[in-house]
C-alpha cells in the first residue's frame, strides 16, 4: 500500500480533502461502475461525461481531479498525464514483472487473449499471476489502467500498444518497460492518420526501439517491413514468426474445416497439431505470434498448442460465430481494414459452401483510410465477387458497389438494412463487419432477434 502524499509527490499534485496518509494500492480506474476498493478514480472530462460529476461517488481511496469538488482527492493539471507518471512509477516497483507489448495493424486484441488463455492454461504457469485485460485497452487511458492492475505477485502483463500518430507508441513503451515486443504485421489500418504504410511502419517500430535492453523482438513475416525492426538492436533477440517455411515459429499444412484453420505448429523442439475454435485462416498469424510469446517464457509445445486449440474469443464482436435456426453468423462489428475485410469474408464464402447454403455480408464503412478510401472500398467489393460471395448488403457505404455487381444491395440506413433479413434461408452464412465507429454490432444482434424470433412461430406453427 502507497500513501496518498506519495502519491501526490510523484504526480505533482496538490492533497485535497486528504491527510496524506491514506493508503492506496495504487490501481487507476475510470469506471464508477467498476470501482476498486483502494484505488485511485481518474475523473476524466469527456465529450459528453465529465468524470468529476461521479467523483464523490465513484469509491476508491480517492480520485485524481483538475478543480476541487467535495471528495478526498489529488488535484492535478491534467489527469491524463498524471495517470501516465504515476503507471510509469508503479511499473518501475515491480522488478520482477515481464511485460509484453503486442502491436500490429490487425490481431492485437485477439493475439493478446490468446496468450493470456495459453499461460492462464498451462500447468507450468498457471500459478504465476498474467494480467492481459479484456477488451482493447491500447492507448494511454487502457495501458496505465493495465499496468496498475499488476503487483508483486503478477508475473505476466500483455499490453496492447496502438497509434493513431508518431510517437504514440514511444510514449506507451516508455511508460510499460516491455521485456518482449511483439509486431504482427503492418496494414492499411489507420492509413488516413499516417498517410503511408511506410509511416505506418515507423510507428510499429517504436515498440521495437522501446524493449528493454537484452529483450526479444518477436516480429511477423507477413509484410515487407516488420521483420527488418530489429536491425538497429544488436542487443535484442529476434524471434520470427509465419507461413513462409523458414521462420523459428511457424506454421505447415494449414487446413480449413468448415471456417477453423487446423495446423502443425513447428517449433525448434519439434511439431505440434492444432486446431483452432476462432473462425478464420487470418488468425493463424494471430496463433503463431501468441505461441512465439509462450515459446520465450518457457512453456512446452504441447503446453502451447493445447492453449491455442482451446482458445474461445473473450472480446466482444471479433468472429463471434453462432448458428440460429440453420443460420451461421458470424459478428466481427469491432473492427475493419482491408485485410480484416478479406479475412471475414474469405471465411463466410468458406463455411457457406461447405454447408452447401449461400453467402451474406452487410458491411458498412472502413474508417481512417484517408486518400485511398474510394479504391480500397472498391477493392473488398470486387474481393467478395471473386470469392463468388452471393449478396453483399452495403450499409449506408455504396462504394462497394462501385464495380460491376449488379446483385449486390445498397441499405440506406440499419432500418432498410433490416428489409434484407428475409432473403436469408437455413444453411446460409451470414457476415456483419464494418469499423466500430458504424455500430454493425446493433445491426448483427437485430439479425439474431429475427432469427430466433422467425423459428419460435415455426415452432409454435
Amino acid at each position: 500500500m502507497i500513501s496518498a502524499s506519495t502519491v501526490a509527490g510523484i504526480v505533482g499534485g496538490v492533497l485535497h480533502r486528504l491527510n496524506g496518509d491514506e493508503l492506496t494500492d495504487g490501481s487507476l480506474f475510470f469506471d464508477s461502475r467498476t470501482p476498486r476498493k483502494n484505488g485511485i478514480f481518474l475523473a476524466l472530462k469527456g465529450e459528453r461525461v465529465d468524470g468529476h460529476d461521479f467523483a464523490s461517488t465513484a469509491g476508491g481511496a480517492f480520485a485524481f481531479l483538475e478543480r476541487e469538488i467535495n471528495c478526498p482527492a489529488i488535484i492535478v493539471e491534467d489527469v491524463m498525464k498524471a495517470a501516465a507518471k504515476w503507471a510509469s512509477y508503479y511499473r518501475s516497483t515491480l522488478s520482477n514483472l515481464q511485460v509484453v507489448g503486442i502491436t500490429g495493424s490487425q490481431g492485437k486484441t485477439t493475439t493478446k487473449d490468446m496468450i493470456a488463455h495459453i499461460l492462464n492454461s498451462a500447468s507450468t504457469s498457471k500459478n504465476r499471476a498474467t494480467i492481459a485485460p479484456v477488451g482493447s485497452f491500447n492507448n494511454d487511458l487502457g495501458l496505465p489502467v493495465t499496468l496498475t492492475q499488476c503487483d508483486e505477485s503478477t508475473a505476466y502483463c500483455v499490453a496492447e500498444m496502438g497509434a493513431r500518430h508518431l510517437g504514440d507508441i514511444s510514449r506507451l513503451a516508455e511508460m510499460a518497460r516491455p521485456n518482449i515486443g511483439v509486431v504482427l504485421k503492418v496494414g492499411t489500418a489507420h492509413l488516413g492518420e499516417f498517410g503511408s504504410r511506410e509511416a505506418i511502419a515507423t510507428a510499429k517500430s517504436e515498440l521495437v526501439r522501446g524493449i528493454q535492453e537484452g529483450g526479444v523482438a518477436i516480429l511477423g513475416t507477413y509484410d515487407e517491413f516488420t521483420p527488418k525492426m530489429a536491425e538497429s538492436r544488436s542487443d535484442l533477440r529476434v524471434v520470427r514468426f509465419g507461413e513462409s517455411g523458414v521462420e523459428e515459429i511457424r506454421a505447415t499444412d494449414v487446413e480449413m474445416r468448415s471456417g477453423f484453420a487446423h495446423f502443425e505448429l513447428v517449433t525448434p523442439r519439434g511439431r505440434e497439431a492444432v486446431e483452432l475454435n476462432i473462425a478464420g485462416a487470418h488468425h493463424v498469424a494471430n496463433a503463431l505470434a501468441a505461441a512465439a510469446m509462450a515459446y520465450i517464457l518457457g512453456l512446452g509445445d504441447n503446453e502451447i498448442a493445447t492453449g491455442l486449440t482451446t482458445f474461445k474469443p473473450e472480446s466482444k464482436w471479433r468472429m463471434e460465430m453462432s448458428e440460429i435456426a440453420g443460420v451461421v453468423v458470424i459478428n466481427d462489428s469491432y473492427n475493419a481494414n482491408p485485410e480484416s475485410m478479406a479475412g471475414a469474408l474469405r471465411t463466410t464464402a468458406l463455411m457457406a459452401q461447405e454447408r452447401g447454403g449461400r453467402s451474406f455480408a452487410f458491411l458498412g464503412t472502413m474508417h481512417e483510410l484517408g486518400s485511398e478510401s474510394d479504391a480500397l472500398h472498391r477493392e473488398v467489393g470486387d474481393f467478395a465477387a471473386q470469392l463468388g460471395i452471393d449478396y453483399l448488403v452495403a450499409v449506408k457505404e455504396k462504394r462497394y458497389l462501385e464495380g460491376n455487381h449488379p446483385d449486390w444491395l445498397l441499405a440506406d440506413s440499419r432500418e432498410a438494412a433490416k428489409a434484407f433479413f428475409s432473403y436469408v434461408e437455413p444453411g446460409d452464412c451470414v457476415l456483419f463487419k464494418a469499423s466500430r465507429a458504424e455500430g454493425l454490432e446493433l445491426l448483427a444482434a437485430d439479425f439474431i432477434t429475427f432469427l430466433t424470433e422467425s423459428d419460435s412461430k415455426k415452432g409454435l406453427a
